[in-house]
């Protein structure tokens, strides 16, 4: 798989930066002319995953959120999210819907359920005390011509 292009962002984990990230993306992913719902379901599937690395990953403290993402030249979108917070015990358990670390909050889950609805492929990477990486994928148009224009 060839990489036509790529981007990082690195943030602080306020929870207004999950805009931030929304909005990186979907100027990133521009130029191969997504769908409209291509668009919405990248722009859902990023805030997850980010929401995730805020509430649930650093739980109120204070830590980097690195968004990778990069486009190959077949059209497919790959994104990572991660995080080196609390990371998590049970994955298998975590991608359960409405499974949440934060019981006393009114959270409806950690969001695996709508990442996996939203996006081809989720890979979620963890590890107790050192954090956790979601990665995600999403074909989102025939092969793609952005190298060549370039």
């Amino acid at each position: 798989m060839e990489i036509v292009n790529e981007m990082r962002l690195d943030f602080r984990s306020c929870p207004e930066n999950e805009a931030l990230a929304r909005m990186v993306i979907s100027a990133f992913i521009m130029p191969v002319n997504p769908t409209l719902e291509q668009l919405g379901d990248v722009k859902t599937a990023v805030s997850e995953a980010v929401t995730n690395a805020i509430v649930h990953g650093y739980r109120g403290t204070s830590g980097l959120v690195r968004v990778r993402a990069w486009l190959d030249r077949a059209g497919g979108l790959t994104v990572e999210i991660a995080d080196k917070g609390c990371g998590i015990k049970d994955v298998e358990q975590a991608r359960r819907p409405f499974y949440t670390t934060m019981e006393e909050s009114e959270r409806s889950g950690m969001g695996f359920t709508v990442m996996e609805t939203f996006m081809d492929g989720v890979e979620v990477f963890s590890q107790p005390e050192h954090g956790t990486i979601v990665r995600m994928r999403k074909q989102l148009t025939a092969p793609c011509t952005l190298a060549r224009e370039a």
